[in-house]
């Protein structure tokens, strides 16, 4: 049957196909929301380890237009697209450049120090690296994200060192900045980052970089405690954008002492749920809400499970299924990252949350993937 796969085991595995979530009229208007977007590889060029990056354009901005669609906000060039794991940066600042070009909705954008080379660099190279960068998305007129440089990590003494580059870098840009906190689940290069361990230390730094240049932080730490506790120590005004892609539903939804805005990798394998998901919180209805997305961390936590820097791949298998692009190939032959057995899991996971539009579609291309891995069809 043409909605059938046989997965890893021999299981005949029939899908189920989408829910169709509705496009909804106008942004959510509760929460702040934005998909970090993987970027489409070319599949006719060399996207093979240590190669410059060739991007499909078209469907590259083309998925981006699907984000926006959905009002949700793109987070463009963020550690999603392949920063530091295949996506160069002269591909990194057309990619910003192509996207705010193409605006369609909000965009934020990430200024990292990846054009350095890897290994050992000064800490004035350090800034004049995110000062380029920073030049860059200022100049494509979208609003920067400040993220974890590896070449920092390295660099710095300890904590003075953060708080002086980053210092330098929140005053140079003519608009407000987000921070984001990356833990080393997501880089084991960024460990110790802010330049402690001790996450009370590193969390008291980065509370010291708030001035009012700086819109807010993002946390990718998986750790909800963690989270909860630094946004409720956050000036007011300030706000605190959850990477976290194990609890987003419980950070999202908040307390009465507050809540987390979205910046969200697995939102842009999601955006029809969490759009859906986002309109029942305007309206108070929690109990939609909940029965939207919760369904969908399961599916996330799959996706995001040790070595969690592997995510990505998933992403690009679901966009994938879901008719996004034509193939599933990524910039440095990333698509290795994970197994068969993983993305076996990752399909009926993603079906059984209805987000494979197109139940025949799916099943047919996750067929000549296994086929192709040895699992006979």
């Amino acid at each position: 049957m043409t909605d059938h796969v046989v997965l890893p085991g021999g299981e005949r595995y029939r899908l189920r196909g989408g829910v169709g979530y509705p496009r909804p009229g106008r942004p959510a208007r509760s929460r702040i929301a934005y998909a970090a977007a993987h970027v489409v590889a070319d599949p006719r060029a060399e996207n093979v380890p240590g190669a410059p990056a060739v991007l499909d354009w078209e469907a590259t901005l083309a998925f981006r237009r699907h984000l926006w669609s959905y009002g949700l906000g793109v987070a463009e060039a963020m550690d999603t697209a392949q920063r530091g794991m295949g996506l160069d940066y002269p591909a990194t600042r057309e990619l910003i450049r192509r996207t705010a070009a193409a605006a369609g909705g909000p965009i934020v954008a990430g200024v990292g120090t990846d054009q350095l080379e890897p290994g050992p660099a000064t800490l004035d190279e350090v800034r004049r690296a995110y000062a380029d960068q920073l030049a860059d998305v200022l100049a494509a007129r979208a609003q920067p994200v400040i993220m974890c440089s590896r070449h920092l990590a390295a660099a710095a003494r300890g904590r003075e060192d953060y708080l002086d580059v980053y210092g330098e870098l929140i005053a140079q840009s003519d608009r407000p900045v987000l921070l984001h906190w990356l833990g080393p689940m997501f880089d084991p290069a960024l460990a110790g980052y802010w330049g402690s361990a001790d996450l009370d230390a590193a969390s008291s730094t980065v509370l010291a970089l708030v001035t009012s240049n700086v819109d807010g932080i993002k946390v990718s730490l998986l750790d909800a405690a963690r989270e909860v506790a630094l946004r409720r120590r956050l000036p007011p005004g300030v706000r605190l954008y959850t990477g976290d892609d194990f609890h987003y539903p419980e950070l999202i939804r908040g307390d009465e002492q507050g809540h987390s805005d979205a910046l969200l990798g697995i939102f842009a394998a999601i955006a029809p749920a969490a759009a859906a998901a986002l309109a029942a919180l305007d309206g108070d209805d929690i109990d939609s809400y909940h029965r939207i997305l919760d369904p969908t961390v399961a599916l996330s936590r799959h996706m995001f499970a040790a070595p969690t820097y592997h995510y990505k791949v998933g992403i690009v298998f679901l966009a994938w299924l879901a008719g996004h692009q034509d193939h599933f190939t990524m910039v440095g032959g990333a698509q290795s990252g994970r197994s068969p057995a993983h993305l076996a899991t990752l399909l009926r996971l993603a079906d059984e949350a209805g987000l494979l539009p197109d139940a025949e579609l799916a099943a047919a291309r996750a067929r000549a993937y296994f086929t192709v891995a040895g699992v006979a069809q």
